[in-house]
C-alpha cells in the first residue's frame, strides 16, 4: 500500500508538471477535463486531475464502441456501403434526414442510425460487450436506445476523461473483444483532419446531464511523427459548452505543441 501511495503521488505531482504545458488561455472559461496520454513516453498531461476524474455521460462519444460491436456482429456491411436507412421523419438537423452509409452517419453523429443499431444489437449482447470493455460506470439500464443519451431528470452510463483515455489505449493495443479488421474501419471513419504535421482522429459529442446542464466532449487520438497521442476533454460551464467546442480546444492545443 506505501508503494502504491508513493506511486500515486509521483504520478499526481507528474500530472500537475506536465498541465503546464497546456496553454490554459486555450480552455476558455469552460470547467475543462482535458488529458493527453503520449503512447510513446508514457507522460500524461492533465488540465485538472479532479474534473479528469469525474464521471459524466458520454453522449455520442459512445458512437465509438457502438460502431465496434455493430461492426464485429455483422450488422454494419462496411464504411461505405448503405446502411441507415430514412424514416422519413424530418428531425431538423443537418445530415439526418436522408439514408447513410456508416461513414456519413459517425460523421454527423446520426442518432436514430445508432438507436437503430443498439437495438439490432439488443440488450444482452450491449450489457456484455460494456462488461467486457469496462466502460464507466457500466449502467445501461436506462434503456438499450438511450442509455449514452444524457437527458434531465435521466441517469445515463457514465464515464471520465481518465477512463476514455485508458479504454482508447486499450483498444490502440488491441486489449478489447475487437478484429483488426474492424478497429482499421474505425479508425478509417474517426479521421477528422489531416496536416502536415499529423493525423487527428476523434469523435463529438454533446447534451445535457441529468440536472440539465450542457457539456460537450471530444474524444480520440493524434498520430504526429511516429508518436501516437490518445486524448478525451470534455467541458461544462462557460458559454455553450458543446463538441465542437471541446474540438477546438483540443485541436487548438496540439497545434500550440506542433504536434497537429
Amino acid at each position: 500500500m506505501k508503494q502504491f501511495m508513493v506511486f500515486f503521488c509521483f504520478f499526481l505531482m507528474a500530472t500537475f508538471v506536465n498541465a503546464q504545458e497546456i496553454d490554459k488561455t486555450l480552455l476558455k472559461d469552460y470547467n475543462t477535463a482535458l488529458v493527453i496520454y503520449n503512447r510513446t513516453s508514457g507522460d500524461v498531461i492533465s488540465s485538472d486531475v479532479l474534473l479528469s476524474a469525474r464521471r459524466i455521460s458520454p453522449c455520442s462519444t459512445f458512437k465509438i464502441y457502438n460502431t465496434l460491436i455493430g461492426l464485429e456482429l455483422g450488422l454494419i456491411p462496411s464504411p461505405d456501403a448503405p446502411w441507415y436507412q430514412w424514416d422519413g421523419i424530418v428531425r431538423g438537423i443537418e445530415g439526418w434526414d436522408h439514408d447513410l452509409t456508416l461513414r456519413e452517419a459517425f460523421r454527423v453523429s446520426a442518432v436514430p442510425a445508432y438507436q437503430i443499431l443498439a437495438r439490432q444489437i439488443g440488450s444482452e449482447q450491449m450489457k456484455k460487450y460494456i462488461e467486457q470493455i469496462d466502460y464507466g460506470t457500466k449502467d445501461a439500464s436506462a434503456g438499450i436506445d438511450v442509455f449514452w443519451l444524457p437527458r434531465e431528470g435521466r441517469v445515463s452510463i457514465m464515464i471520465s476523461a481518465d477512463e476514455q483515455v485508458a479504454l482508447l489505449n486499450k483498444l490502440l493495443d488491441r486489449k478489447l473483444p475487437f478484429s483488426e479488421k474492424n478497429i482499421q474501419i474505425l479508425k478509417d471513419v474517426m479521421k477528422v483532419v489531416e496536416t502536415e504535421k499529423g493525423t487527428l482522429y476523434g469523435k463529438t459529442g454533446s447534451g445535457h446531464d441529468s440536472q440539465g446542464l450542457p457539456l460537450g466532449w471530444f474524444v480520440g487520438f493524434v498520430e504526429s511523427e511516429g508518436t501516437t497521442y490518445v486524448f478525451a476533454c470534455n467541458i461544462t460551464g462557460g458559454e455553450n459548452p458543446s463538441g465542437k467546442a471541446a474540438r477546438t480546444i483540443v485541436e487548438n492545443v496540439f497545434k500550440s505543441q506542433g504536434i497537429l
